[in-house]
């Protein structure tokens, strides 16, 4: 069976989650964890995201997200494919880092923002990475501990006072973090207090199947039972990329059915790419594919390899067979082309 096509809009809550090739570890110790944390955050700042909840296990990692004006699946390549460009620097490796897709579920916010931010944020606890929740509270790879202002925010960019809002000098982060705890109180101790009550209370409860997407069928716990006074077509109106209600379920269909059909048509080709950039910086084909190293060469090469890879989604693979080069050399590319990107926005134009 095809793969289903993602679903996305501006606005939209998504359960976040992506885990290694083989179940083997993405975060070996600190410095690996650190160094996505600190991409993630830029990466949040950048595209307007919110973070409501994220937890770092050894080969996996969750994260609740509102997406702003960047798809969704913007973000993810960008924090994915740099993070696997980093990861396989520092450990002398090559080829994919992730296990297939990363997956995403659309999620109904009213029912589930706050049942999803206590089940992200206990999933050390169940992957037994911490005793207790005393112990949680500490634990700086998962968000909890920053709701509670156990420890500093990661989330938090280190160029917070080139991002952070002119209005009140918060960051996203912070603000997502405010806009949390006003479930809870009016008060920052007394929300904090009750936020983790609420955590507390269910520790023991484990595996919520309710909470791992599907339309109405695991909106109703897995339970097919509690369905049979439905109609048929209500029945039927489930999806395992939408975790809500039937109504909610057909809404974010066809929002994100319309979102896809204008961005395939928008989207530009590889080919097209390799000649707007090298037209642009003057840089003829035959010396791009060449083994030239001048730095404007390598430069286009860098810049195109960058754009490919982490804003139109093309394998290292591919941009190699385009660009003459190893998938060693495009990872490379990849990583001094966000360096240029990062310092220049408008190379993004180059997609347009």
């Amino acid at each position: 069976m095809p793969r289903q096509a993602r679903l996305d809009a501006p606005g939209v809550l998504q359960h976040v989650m992506a885990r290694r090739i083989e179940r083997r570890k993405i975060f070996w110790d600190d410095k690996d964890r650190s160094l996505f944390l600190e991409r993630l955050a830029l990466i949040l700042e950048e595209t307007q995201t919110q973070c409501y909840a994220w937890t770092l296990i050894p080969n996996h990692f969750h994260l609740l997200l509102r997406t702003g004006p960047t798809p969704l699946s913007k973000v993810m390549r960008r924090l994915m494919t740099g993070y696997a460009v980093t990861f396989n620097l520092r450990y002398r490796r090559v080829g994919h880092l992730f296990q297939n897709r990363y997956k995403s579920v659309v999620c109904e916010e009213d029912p589930y923002l706050l049942e999803l931010i206590r089940y992200i944020h206990l999933n050390p606890l169940r992957a037994k990475l911490v005793e207790d929740l005393k112990s949680l509270d500490k634990y700086p790879w998962t968000g909890h501990s920053a709701i509670l202002g156990r420890r500093k925010n990661p989330l938090i960019p280190k160029l917070e006072k080139e991002v952070s809002s002119a209005e009140d000098g918060l960051s996203s982060a912070e603000k997502t973090i405010e806009d949390v705890l006003r479930y809870f109180g009016e008060t920052r101790k007394v929300a904090k207090r009750r936020y983790r009550q609420f955590v507390e209370k269910r520790i023991k409860q484990g595996r919520r199947e309710d909470l791992r997407g599907g339309g109405l069928i695991c909106s109703n716990g897995g339970d097919k039972a509690g369905l049979l006074g439905l109609k048929k077509e209500e029945r039927e109106k489930g999806d395992a990329r939408i975790l809500g209600s039937g109504d909610f379920v057909a809404q974010a269909l066809k929002r994100a059915n319309e979102l896809h059909e204008r961005s395939i048509k928008s989207r530009i080709s590889l080919n097209e790419l390799i000649k707007r950039v090298s037209k642009d910086r003057n840089i003829d084909f035959k010396d791009l594919i060449s083994s030239k190293r001048k730095k404007d060469i390598s430069n286009t090469r860098a810049i195109i390899s960058y754009l490919a890879a982490i804003e139109l989604r093309h394998s290292g693979a591919k941009i190699a067979s385009e660009l003459r080069l190893s998938e060693k050399s495009v990872s490379r590319c990849i990583e001094r082309g966000k360096k240029l990107v990062d310092n220049d926005k408008k190379l993004l134009e180059y997609l347009r």
